[in-house]
């Protein structure tokens, strides 16, 4: 019992500081290149006749945003509400909470390089195809023109970029911090206390039914990807397969219930039905891909 007390403790302080200075890093990082992209120039690029472009870059730019839907789904309404392509506006909105740089650069460092390339290309495919197919499916027709409130991406800020930066790394850590600390204590609990046999006995399976199952179970848990990350490390650790773990983060962090809740006031619900079957589909076929190929 002493030894997995030892155990848990040093996990736990190793893993959080560990993700603490990436955190800090990458949210400095991302808020530079936020400040040189500019919301007209957004709606510019979006709306280039080539669509094959104005999609890959609208999967950039979702990639480039910050990390939660309070923040997204605003600037979401403001693209549509400039009549930015919709097609374009999808795939941004798809790519943001799980193409950021953090979910890629924690996937990295906690699940190995093979995984964050994998799930990169897929999501980054996938992002573009959704683009498209709803705008085939005319959900265009579900947006109901209205304005969501949030703190916004383009927010008017003073002083240096430099020292901006540093304050939006701050800014956005420190709500963070208690779902790191939660999420790390899980997982570090996790490698210390549970058993191998259990983890392998009930979810060590890398099968469409494990996969699916995670897939399901990810979009009501709301598990932020800071949380979740540290968490999935310990699930492989003790037997689960990557895959499944991959289909756990993609349903938590794409399809959460709050961001589900924040889409239901901008669309009707032929779209959010359509959003959730999306990200259920992508969050098992990229785990049966990540099972496949690693």
């Amino acid at each position: 019992m002493l030894d997995s007390i030892i155990e848990f403790i040093k996990t736990f302080l190793m893993l959080f500081f560990e993700l603490l200075i990436l955190f800090i890093i990458v949210s400095f990082i991302v808020s530079l290149i936020q400040q040189v992209v500019s919301e007209e120039k957004i709606k510019r690029l979006l709306s280039k006749p080539n669509q094959a472009i104005s999609y890959m870059l609208g999967t950039v730019f979702g990639a480039l945003t910050p990390f939660c839907s309070c923040s997204t789904i605003p600037i979401l309404a403001g693209l549509l509400n400039s009549k930015v392509p919709f097609g374009p506006a999808m795939s941004f909105l798809i790519a943001s909470p799980l193409m950021n740089p953090l979910m890629i650069f924690m996937l990295w460092a906690l699940l190995g390089w093979k995984v964050a390339i994998v799930y990169f290309i897929v999501l980054a495919i996938f992002s573009i195809l959704t683009g498209f197919v709803f705008s085939k499916m005319n959900l265009a027709e579900t947006y109901k023109g209205v304005n969501v409130k949030g703190d916004g991406f383009f927010a008017n800020k003073t002083g240096s970029r430099f020292k901006q930066a540093l304050n939006d790394a701050w800014a956005f850590l420190y709500p963070m911090l208690p779902y790191l600390f939660i999420g790390v204590f899980i997982g570090a609990f996790i490698y210390g206390f549970v058993p191998e046999t259990f983890i392998t006995k009930y979810a060590s399976g890398g099968g469409i039914i494990s996969v699916f199952i995670a897939s399901i179970i990810g979009i009501p848990m709301y598990i932020r990807p800071e949380t979740m990350l540290p968490i999935a490390e310990a699930l492989v650790s003790k037997g689960m397969s990557l895959g499944t773990v991959v289909a756990l983060i993609i349903g938590g962090a794409g399809a959460s219930i709050p961001e589900v809740a924040l889409l239901s006031k901008l669309f009707k619900r032929k779209f959010v039905i359509s959003f959730v079957i999306a990200i259920l589909g992508v969050a098992i076929a990229t785990g049966l891909i990540v099972n496949i190929i690693i």
